[in-house]
């Protein structure tokens, strides 16, 4: 108990992939969108259909950027598509 007490310790301390700050580019074409702006894109076409926030449990996305589409689905529930 007392290693993985202090192994956790360590990585807290110096950082982990988990807690690495990311910067996720998709790039097609003369096209390049972030991931922070596709999702945020997604979570307000949601909003829009009248879905609460809390209720957001899992969101599944496919970008296609041949089709300049991203396609997504929440909670198994909701799907719709924005453009990439």
């Amino acid at each position: 108990m007392a290693r993985q007490s202090s192994v956790k310790r360590a990585i807290e301390a110096t950082g982990s992939f988990a807690t690495a700050q990311k910067n996720i580019v998709v790039q097609y074409q003369d096209r390049d969108r972030k991931t922070d702006e596709i999702l945020a894109q997604i979570k307000a076409d949601v909003l829009s259909k009248g879905f609460s926030e809390a209720d957001f449990a899992r969101i599944d996305v496919y970008i296609k950027p041949e089709e300049k589409k991203v396609f997504y689905v929440v909670n198994d529930k909701i799907s719709g598509s924005i453009d990439f």
